[in-house]
């Protein structure tokens, strides 16, 4: 990565599908940046961040000084501290001026996600135009949000300066245009920096898997088509077996090669940097100062013998199968598999004889690739925010507009024209596919932990939001949160890998369902070479790594817990995903 360091501009972005090691590279070229003299901020977007846990240093919205690292300071933007903020900014100076009712009426405007997300955008915004904010650093560097909230947060600037700029009635789904109005100027330096190709460089992060890359692609293709192309890719845990006489290990690197083999053309043409795979990833300084070097180390002592109480996928899917309907939904951090594991669950229980509706909230997902085929009792959908804003928006001016005279159609039109439309309309096909589950299997592969919590937690405020602009409650949207709390109705599956940051994310997923009065059914670890048969001392050091995770996991976090072991083949089509729910030898 040294040329990258060399060459880094002012701002550099790390972009790509949830999981790939965003954070640990962000940190990575951070902390080298910082060794090297450089003053570095670094800033997380992501509602779902831990680089606490990366730099070993607690961090809040304001820059925090990183330990045993000079020169470098570190902040994550807090969605939900940040609408604070945002609400009293605009509510603040009309109270005690307007009428109880009218600021009460203001406060309920903002009550929505998408003051969540405006609010978060205007912090982000402020660390790129305002050069006052930032002018004791040489570098600004940014961990994102996974790749599908990643292109929204960039794509928003033009979106609002449009939006505010045609809108002639003074209000929206925010509140007073106001508050939009003084961040113009902003949102237009923040657009002229991100074009920049002097100023900002877009690093693309996938790992040698074929749905990374083809992520990767579809990223580099949207930035582009913003006008950013200054792009880089990393490809990163690129695994090579070396000497070493092993079938699991060659069939890892075969996988990995055969992924590269085969990567997109529009990744071919961006400057490329490999990181080798390393057993225990990247968490804390002193693996972060070595990114460059490979990692071959056996393990040195006896590894902890897993639990005798892990249940195979099989056996979680005939425990699922008893209730004969209902919802499942897979949950976890972005890139640890929940898309396989929802198709693996689906295909299972469609061949068991269920009628099975296997769907996605994600807008990165791939699950129909996953499939790769047809069954009888299977159907696979995904919520496609276009095709539903579209429909959303015809039903809302169909209905309530029908109501209204030209006047109130002007405004209901300029209305719907807001982003968080968008929102809306997704949120009301999630609850719609959820009542499907009063019949069949639904089996939903969410979206990452981020924007599922803000899905999750908005419920309340997606009532009052689609309530407002249609003229009745969609029994579906009423009924969601009584289903999602029904353990009988939904079984929610927390899908992690064995290693400390996914571990520890879906923990606090798992905290926040709870209060949320929303019980996990059971935990499930993916990609596991703790059950491998190898001699390979790699992947034995991953093996032994690997123990302490699970070991966690049955101990304090879940009563229910699946072990997925890795697969020589990439889990893709039919027979793939029955290898893994086959009963185990």
């Amino acid at each position: 990565m040294n040329d990258l360091l060399q060459a880094a501009p002012r701002f550099l972005f790390f972009t790509g599908k949830g999981g790939v090691g965003k954070t640990s590279l962000s940190c990575a070229t951070a902390v080298a940046l910082a060794d090297a003299g450089k003053r570095v901020l670094l800033i997380s977007t992501d509602p779902a961040s831990n680089l606490d846990e990366v730099l070993e240093t607690p961090l809040s919205s304001r820059p925090t000084a990183v330990r045993n690292v000079a020169h470098l300071e570190a902040l994550n933007i807090d969605p939900e501290a940040a609408a604070r903020e945002y609400r009293e900014r605009i509510v603040g100076p009309y109270r005690g001026v307007l009428p109880d009712a009218a600021v009460k009426s203001i406060e309920e405007q903002l009550s929505g996600a998408c003051t969540v997300e405006i609010a978060s955008f205007n912090e982000f915004t402020r660390l790129i135009a305002d050069e006052s904010a930032i002018s004791g650093y040489d570098h600004v560097i940014l961990d994102t949000a996974p790749t599908g909230h990643t292109l929204r947060l960039l794509s928003l600037p033009a979106a609002w300066n449009d939006f505010i700029a045609d809108n002639k009635t003074g209000n929206s789904c925010l509140g007073p245009l106001a508050g939009l109005k003084e961040q113009r100027l902003s949102y237009e330096k923040t657009v002229t920096a991100l074009q920049d190709k002097t100023r900002t460089l877009l690093v693309l992060v996938t790992r040698p898997e074929k749905s990374a890359l083809k992520e990767a692609a579809r990223a580099s293709a949207e930035l582009s088509s913003l006008g950013m192309n200054n792009q880089r890719l990393i490809v990163n845990g690129l695994f090579s077996a070396g000497e070493e006489k092993d079938e699991l290990a060659s069939a890892f690197a075969d996988r990995c090669q055969s992924a590269l083999r085969q990567m997109p053309d529009a990744l071919r043409r961006l400057p490329l940097t490999s990181i080798p795979f390393r057993p225990a990833g990247f968490l804390g300084l002193a693996s972060l100062r070595k990114v460059e070097l490979p990692v071959f180390t056996a393990a040195t002592a006896t590894p902890a013998p897993l639990p005798d109480t892990l249940l195979s996928l099989d056996e979680l899917v005939n425990d699922l199968s008893r209730s004969g309907k209902g919802v499942v939904m897979t949950m976890g951090k972005g890139g640890v598999g929940k898309t396989t594991i929802a198709a693996a669950i689906a295909v299972k229980l469609a061949e068991q004889g269920h009628h099975v509706l296997l769907s996605t909230t994600d807008p990165a997902a791939h699950i129909q690739d996953a499939v790769n085929g047809t069954l009888p009792n299977l159907r696979v959908s995904r919520i496609d925010p276009v095709a539903e804003t579209k429909a959303h928006i015809e039903r809302t001016m169909a209905t309530t507009g029908a109501k209204l005279d030209a006047e109130g159609r002007a405004l209901l039109e300029e209305e719907l024209r807001s982003p968080c439309t968008e929102e809306i309309a997704v949120f009301t096909a999630f609850a719609r596919t959820v009542a499907e589950g009063r019949n069949q299997f639904v089996v939903l592969d969410t979206a990452p932990t981020g924007h599922t919590l803000l899905l999750l937690d908005a419920t309340e405020s997606y009532h009052r939001e689609v309530l407002r602009s249609t003229s009745d409650m969609p029994e579906a949207v009423r009924e969601l949160l009584p289903r999602l709390r029904d353990p009988e109705f939904t079984r929610v599956l927390l899908v992690t890998l064995p290693e400390a940051t996914p571990v520890h994310e879906a923990a606090q997923l798992q905290s926040d369902l709870q209060r949320a009065a929303i019980a996990p059914y059971a935990w499930v670890i993916n990609q596991s070479f703790s059950r491998a048969r190898t001699t390979h001392p790699t992947l034995l050091a991953k093996a032994a790594n690997e123990r302490r995770y699970v070991g966690e996991v049955v101990r304090e976090l879940a009563r229910r817990v699946v072990l997925v072991p890795w697969l020589a083949q990439e889990p893709s089509g039919l027979e793939s995903l029955r290898e893994l729910t086959a009963p185990p030898l």
